[in-house]
């Protein structure tokens, strides 16, 4: 077990730290490379939606099927995925609009020089992305970290997807830090930060969580995960890839990303 949660931990953090990768991107490219991320984005959201609904939500309800019965066990997944999907609308609700990492902003944004009275609300609006973005990574490390634990396998299917939409985050994070101050140490630390988040929420999930992860626990968990996963996907990297869109590119990712993961499940099975 003591291997299986050092793995499941460095995945997390893998995949939080993509978020560096993004504020990099933000420093060292002049134009955002729209197609490459409208089929990144859509790559992530056919992974994440597809491992969601046939793998993790049928792992979810067997393993509940099993601790509760056929009836109470099928009510118990659909509570857990639609609790998940609620759980991060609610995240969602209460973050402010201004600081809201769904919406995404180009790497070119940084060129075009803010006027001296935009400065105070661009660092502002840098610092509560930087805020979101943690609070909105949270649970994803709790669902990283849980899933690598019962299925190491399915965690590395997991912790991609992730890593690939913790990409464009750090881009949000980045460029309007930079944008009002000029300092790009400092867009890079809060972009690196707000991804630790993840490894956050998964040193909780072991230090709270593990006590109780029974068979009941995990089936719940992993229900929930697959809801957060799926409104993730439906709510964040759809919009933002079909932004960047050209010749349906994010559909045609969203398909690659689906049969990858399904013959990657077919292959380790």
């Amino acid at each position: 077990m003591d291997g299986n949660v050092w793995f499941a931990l460095g995945l997390t953090v893998l995949a939080g730290l993509a978020t560096g990768i993004g504020s990099l991107l933000a420093f060292f490219t002049s134009r955002t490379n729209t197609k490459f991320l409208s089929v990144a984005l859509g790559f992530s959201a056919g992974v994440m939606i597809f491992v969601s609904l046939v793998e993790i939500f049928v792992k979810a309800k067997v393993e509940l099927v099993a601790e509760l019965g056929m009836r109470p066990g099928y009510w118990a997944t659909l509570a857990g995925f639609f609790g998940g999907m609620l759980l991060i609308a609610l995240i969602d609700h209460f973050i402010p609009s201004a600081g809201n990492p769904h919406e995404v902003r180009g790497v070119e944004d940084v060129e075009d020089g803010p006027t001296n009275d935009e400065y105070a609300k661009l660092r502002k609006m840098g610092l509560f992305t930087a805020l979101a973005i943690a609070i909105h990574n949270f649970p994803e490390g709790i669902a990283t970290f849980t899933s690598a634990l019962q299925d190491p396998t399915l965690g590395v299917a997991i912790a991609i997807a992730v890593a690939i939409h913790n990409i464009p985050e750090g881009i949000a994070v980045a460029v309007p830090i930079y944008y009002a101050t000029g300092n790009r140490m400092q867009a890079f630390k809060l972009s690196f930060l707000s991804g630790l988040a993840e490894p956050a929420g998964a040193i909780l999930a072991f230090l709270i969580l593990m006590p109780f992860l029974n068979g009941v626990m995990f089936g719940v968990i992993f229900a929930a995960v697959a809801g957060i996963m799926v409104f993730i996907s439906l709510d964040e990297l759809l919009p933002a890839a079909q932004k960047f869109d050209e010749a349906h590119l994010s559909i045609y990712g969203l398909i690659a990303g689906m049969a990858v993961m399904g013959i990657s499940l077919v292959l380790v099975s």
